[in-house]
């Protein structure tokens, strides 16, 4: 995967060849390519990215490849079968079988190669045992919120001692760094029942990080002053490997023709006078919670870009894989989305308005002079993007680990605000058109909004800093890299 080159032939160490394993999915990718990226443009390293099969979705799996430089090196292993997963398997649960029947595949091709150290992302950490096996560091690469990192290292700690199949539930509520309170209903997907299947996954999967050399995480000194200082302190007492704040990474934004249409929209629009409205390529909304937030809009007289999604008629907030739940989660994925908004309801917000199908190039938009809010589900790439854009969230989690990522938005770092479901709404579900309404005011107009696109500003002029030649991330990412370095000129002596 990388031709010798000159200094090879006069006996100067080649840089050091990492090699970085993303799990499945589009949104697990595009950071770790980014990261790829970044060690070989700045850093002097060789990286080839190994990815899994992705049979559900392999345009999105081609289109993050398609942008990495030639530099970067890539390889897909061989699909593995699930057929033998019972119908309900839940994601997290077909994530973990994936990676571990894979695991002789990146076997074999490791062993074909000469590597410096293994960075698998933070779903296979299973792969940890291959790097032991061949002799090389592995680091995980922490893809989202550092605060989901202490909470899996307070579940760690919490089975301490703990004899094998013995789980326990987390305290309730569970203080995270920052001040924040997190109560049960707020845990991460696959945290809230100690006597689920997939809650001993978790906890094992987190021992298993206890073997890496550090964690690369894609997060930033200033979002998260206390979560990094925690984790320094953990590191201090010998309970969890180092955290090396690395991030932000965020996708670089193609020129494809499709995007000319949303952004001449934009072009038309006063400066920051446009609220940008979507769930990330995988979430849903029900039926009466589409309609319910077209209204909020429209009662909001504010402008919007919405990227629609053809709702939910299942319940579920998430498009699965087909292969776990046995169907589409929505009615004919070649549905209009746009033909399940209420009557009249393009016609009455023309103008100020616009409504899209799937997808925008959330990128760009968010980096446009128009964009002045972002109502989110929360996932850390959004969040990242919004940072890098400088501006704030109206936080709207959906599944996985967004209901905290929120919170922590909101309490901690100060950049968003959450629209509350009425109490007597089914188990809280539904966001009414006034709370929605309310919620966007607040946020282009209110005293509270003024405060949080001030910290949203502040946020993205740090995170352009952390990548100077002096800054925290740039520094993290070379004193990880040096060690590489290091590792490699001495084998070569």
């Amino acid at each position: 995967m990388a031709p010798r080159t000159a200094d090879d032939q006069r006996g100067a160490p080649r840089p050091p060849h990492v090699v970085l394993l993303a799990s499945p999915g589009a949104g697990h990718l595009i950071p770790l390519a980014e990261l790829a990226r970044r060690l070989v443009d700045h850093h002097g390293v060789a990286a080839s990215l190994v990815t899994f099969a992705d049979l559900e979705h392999p345009d999105a799996h081609s289109a993050v490849l398609s942008t990495l430089p030639a530099s970067v090196a890539n390889a897909t292993l061989p699909a593995v079968s699930l057929d033998d997963l019972p119908a309900d398997a839940g994601l997290e649960r077909m994530l973990f079988e994936v990676v571990h029947r894979s695991l002789p595949h990146l076997r074999q091709l490791l062993r074909s190669m000469s590597i410096a150290a293994l960075v698998p992302d933070f779903f296979c950490a299973a792969a940890l045992s291959v790097a032991a096996e061949i002799g090389v560091p592995g680091y995980i690469f922490f893809p989202t919120s550092l605060a989901a990192l202490s909470l899996m290292r307070r579940a760690v700690e919490l089975h301490d001692g703990a004899a094998a199949g013995e789980y326990h539930a987390l305290p309730d509520p569970l203080e995270l760094p920052g001040g924040v309170s997190l109560r049960a209903a707020e845990f991460p997907e696959g945290f809230g029942d100690s006597t689920a299947l997939v809650y001993g996954h978790l906890v094992e999967t987190g021992r298993l990080y206890r073997g890496a050399a550090g964690f690369l995480a894609n997060t930033f000194y200033e979002l998260e002053p206390a979560a990094v200082e925690d984790s320094r302190k953990a590191a201090e007492k010998g309970t969890f490997p180092p955290v090396y704040p690395v991030g932000p990474f965020v996708r670089s934004s193609s020129d494809d023709a499709g995007e000319l249409a949303c952004l001449e929209w934009l072009d038309r629009q006063p400066a920051a006078s446009v609220v940008f409205v979507s769930f990330g390529s995988a979430g849903m909304l029900s039926v009466e919670q589409t309609r319910e937030l077209a209204a909020g809009l429209e009662m909001s007289g504010h402008r919007f870009l919405w990227v629609v999604h053809t709702p939910s008629l299942n319940g579920e907030s998430f498009v699965f894989p087909k292969r776990v739940n046995g169907e589409d989660n929505r009615r004919g994925h070649d549905d209009d989305p746009l033909a399940w908004l209420p009557d009249g309801f393009l016609e009455r917000t023309s103008g100020r308005g616009l409504a899209v199908a799937a997808w925008a190039p959330q990128v760009r938009v968010l980096s446009h002079p128009a964009t002045a809010a972002f109502v989110s589900h929360c996932g850390w790439n959004s969040t990242l993007e919004s940072v890098a854009g400088g501006v704030p969230m109206i936080g709207w989690p959906l599944h996985a680990e967004q209901r905290m990522n929120a919170i922590v938005l909101e309490e901690s770092v100060g950049v968003a605000l959450r629209p509350r479901a009425r109490e007597e709404d089914i188990g809280g579900a539904v966001v009414r058109r006034v709370e929605i309404a309310a919620a966007v005011k607040e946020v282009m107009e209110g005293e509270k909004g003024r405060g949080l696109r001030r910290r949203a500003r502040e946020l993205q002029q740090a995170g352009c800093r952390v990548w100077s030649p002096e800054g925290s991330s740039r520094q993290a990412l070379e004193e990880v890299a040096g060690k590489w370095k290091a590792a490699a000129a001495a084998a070569h002596k």
